[in-house]
């Protein structure tokens, strides 16, 4: 049964997904896919079981991964992690039509998305369980959208047109701020850059602490030298972990 806390963030996550469905977006956008809706049934299994309780540490991502969320519905959702860890197996929808290059096969996607496996792998090594993780952490996208180019590439949020982008981050970060409202974390960790700046946005002039953490994607040469012991350095350095 879900919590009055999850409950708000299941309103919340709703009317997200809802305000996002009816936007249009101008190319080089081609494809839209949105999981909060296809994939919902998954992703309300995420809020009832992870966000039942206030947290202190809220992780951010910037949108949903091809082989990630896009298939899972959960934010990072490498398909291993969230069916082994989090005890989350089924995605009953599909955007329709999908892109021939990027269907959606739920937890029969036999891709790996590196970035959650990075991320929950280190959050697995730290905890060892979900309950123990979540006890105090959660992990949310700011934007629930994926874009692609006619050919299938992604496009992230950031090389949106500008009034596209405009338009999204409001809707985004009226969402991020009703999160911090339920949730009322102590502190924001961005993950990368652009998920940093959306949080600092977010925190605005309130008591809530702010870091950031070296976005796990193998695009990101950095983040291929050691990605999990440079994240957990700066969750250190920054307090968040002993």
């Amino acid at each position: 049964m879900a919590t009055a806390i999850a409950n708000q963030m299941i309103a919340s996550a709703q009317q997200l997904s809802q305000s996002v469905d009816e936007l249009s977006f101008a190319e080089p956008v081609a494809w839209v896919y949105n999981p909060l809706n296809y994939g919902w049934s998954a992703h309300e299994d995420y809020l009832v079981q992870c966000a039942s309780n206030r947290k202190k540490y809220l992780f951010v991502g910037m949108n949903p991964g091809p082989f990630g969320m896009l298939q899972t519905a959960v934010p990072f959702g490498e398909v291993a992690v969230v069916r082994d860890w989090l005890g989350i197996s089924e995605v009953k929808g599909s955007p329709q039509p999908t892109h021939p290059k990027r269907p959606i096969l739920g937890f029969d996607c036999p891709r790996s998305e590196v970035s959650g496996r990075r991320l929950w792998g280190l959050f697995q090594d730290r905890f060892k369980t979900a309950k123990a993780f979540f006890k105090d952490h959660f992990v949310l996208n700011y934007c629930p959208l994926a874009f692609m180019e006619a050919s299938g590439r992604n496009l992230t949020p950031d090389k949106l047109a500008a009034n596209e982008r405009k338009i999204l981050g409001q809707l985004c970060q009226a969402h991020l701020q009703q999160v911090l409202e339920i949730l009322r974390p102590k502190c924001l960790i961005g993950i990368g850059r652009f998920a940093f700046e959306r949080c600092r946005e977010a925190a605005g002039d309130k008591e809530i602490q702010l870091t950031q953490i070296l976005h796990p994607s193998p695009a990101s040469p950095a983040a291929n030298r050691d990605w999990a012991g440079q994240a957990h350095n700066q969750l250190v350095q920054a307090g968040v972990w002993l």
